[in-house]
């Protein structure tokens, strides 16, 4: 298999992945404000549970006062994450070395940005949800994390192998 089919076969894949990550993170905002802060209460006595020694020794009010304090950080981590998550795949789905090393950064950044934008927009129609500019900007530094992360992996790493085998 040459390099070329290889390359082919990861973007369409990243592809693939990106609009299957696009589905899931549209399917977490389409939930109720309800089930989403069940959920993000839920991860933070997980997180209690494995970061806080006498955690299991809190009674049931003091574990969920604790869940509630780190609520806030827990969602703006998670939004930062998928979008980071997106970004790394929207590159991977277009990376390779023929394109200009800026439209590898610039094009899934601002595709995963929009992306971003939309989602809030959507969030406005779901129960208890709204639209926040500081989450847009929050996704939109997410993907730009994974964007960048994806070019080291994709296009600077594949170039600094190809000069030690030179």
């Amino acid at each position: 298999m040459k390099k070329s089919d290889n390359v082919r076969i990861r973007k369409r894949i990243c592809l693939i992945l990106a609009v299957c990550w696009m589905v899931v993170i549209f399917v977490f905002s389409a939930r109720s404000a309800e089930l989403s802060t069940k959920d993000s209460m839920s991860i933070g006595i997980l997180f209690g549970r494995l970061i806080v020694p006498s955690f299991a020794d809190l009674d049931a009010q003091m574990q969920i006062s604790f869940a509630d304090k780190i609520d806030h950080p827990i969602r703006k981590m998670a939004h930062a994450t998928e979008y980071a998550i997106l970004g790394f795949l929207l590159t991977g789905s277009y990376a390779d070395g023929s394109r200009k090393r800026k439209k590898i950064v610039l094009l899934p950044a601002a595709i995963g940005s929009l992306y971003a934008v939309s989602d809030e927009l959507h969030q406005m129609f779901v129960p208890g949800r709204s639209c926040e500019i500081r989450d847009m900007l929050i996704d939109s530094c997410g993907v730009i994390a994974g964007t960048l992360f994806g070019f080291f992996v994709f296009i600077y790493w594949k170039s600094r192998k190809r000069l030690k085998l030179r």
